[in-house]
């Protein structure tokens, strides 16, 4: 259950971010400015967020494998159509929003057929290497995209890219099953959710980590070209293939996140995990002058601790609503989660405007430090 789980978010997800791998060609053949480039990509974001609460809501009322499989195949079918058929900006944008209405049919309801099948004892683990699948995928569909548009073309990096979620979408359904006596909610929206303290303040703390992870992804292989070693080394390039490792990397400290979690609890790991990546985002920033060897250490590192509180928090929300509703609580963190990556990177942003990255990054802590605060409490009010 959990490698074929896994292995379908992993050839999902590499249609998320395949569009950001080749954008210079993409922005070159099709004439596009910086604003319409930007729209192609968010398009991807605002369809995942217009639909993964009813896809969560489908995967608790009806099966979350059923849902998965029909996610995993829209997802690819519109991201190769984007690479066949898709002209311009029109075109373009209308295929990425289709190819992330469907993206939300896998994810979180990924973790709801996994949090069915593992008890609590060994969730943090099982959601650990799924979550880390994310992030594994993150970097390579960066890596595999970039590396096909270079010895061939970007239509081909996208085709590369997507038929992996077709294929594995009917594979999902195949191999896997519901477990038997799961718990199936009926009707329609239920609002406790909203109205449990406790899962707001994992929310809260699902929140603040994402305003710092993707405040860094957006903003890290900037940082990279513009330091003394790695301009040396290559530039471009040398920063391009970094930022996928650092992105592919995070992809163990989820496991580790997940595995600790079972080990010390749930509320200790998140703490000590966003304690470790907020001191990174402080110090970060001042660091460029450093060595490439020691440069490219540390941010691996700082890959790893980034995204060690992504499995335990989830998996802590999975323990904390009812099994009934599980996939609308994890749907509704989700898009509340993700809606703050739409404001760090303009924060971080703003920042680097005015005073450089030294004081840009620990803009990032900002989420860190929140996040901090609300486990604490969280972690007082559960025992």
């Amino acid at each position: 259950m959990l490698i074929v789980t896994s292995f379908t978010l992993l050839a999902s997800v590499l249609v998320w971010f395949n569009y950001s791998a080749v954008l210079p060609q993409i922005v070159d053949a099709w004439e596009l400015s910086g604003l319409r480039a930007g729209v192609i990509f968010s398009a991807f974001q605002a369809g995942y967020l217009v639909t993964i609460v009813p896809m969560g809501m489908a995967a608790d009322r009806y099966s979350a494998r059923w849902t998965m499989s029909i996610g995993a195949v829209g997802t690819g079918a519109a991201s190769l159509a984007f690479a066949l058929v898709a002209t311009g900006f029109l075109s373009g944008t209308f295929l990425r929003f289709v190819s992330g209405l469907f993206m939300a049919g896998v994810y979180v309801p990924g973790m709801r057929f996994l949090s069915d099948w593992y008890p609590s004892a060994i969730r943090g683990r099982a959601i650990g290497l799924y979550v880390g699948t994310f992030s594994l995928a993150s970097g390579l569909s960066f890596l595999l995209a970039a590396g096909v548009a270079a010895a061939v073309d970007w239509q081909t990096a996208i085709a590369v890219t997507s038929v992996g979620a077709i294929a594995v979408g009917p594979l999902m359904f195949l191999l896997t099953r519901d477990k038997p006596g799961a718990a199936r909610a009926e009707g329609g929206f239920d609002l406790s959710v909203l109205r449990n303290r406790d899962y707001l303040l994992a929310v809260g703390v699902y929140s603040g980590h994402n305003w710092e992870l993707f405040g860094t992804r957006n903003w890290i292989q900037a940082f990279l070209v513009t330091t003394p070693a790695v301009v040396a080394a290559g530039g471009t390039a040398v920063a391009g293939t970094l930022t996928g490792l650092m992105m592919a990397i995070g992809g163990l400290g989820n496991a580790i996140g997940g595995w600790f979690s079972d080990r010390v609890g749930r509320y200790r790991t998140i703490g000590l995990a966003l304690a470790a990546s907020a001191l990174f985002s402080i110090t970060f920033g001042s660091l460029g002058w450093l060595p490439l060897p020691f440069l490219a250490a540390l941010l691996l590192i700082y890959g790893v601790a980034i995204t060690m509180d992504s499995a335990p928090t989830s998996t802590a929300i999975t323990e904390i609503v009812d099994d009934e509703h599980m996939g609308t609580a994890l749907s509704m963190q989700s898009l509340l989660g993700f809606t703050v990556t739409l404001v760090s990177p303009v924060v971080f942003g703003a920042a680097l405007d005015a005073f450089g990255y030294p004081v840009a990054f620990p803009t990032l802590a900002i989420g860190s430090v929140f996040a901090i605060g609300a486990v604490m409490v969280l972690a007082r009010r559960v025992g």
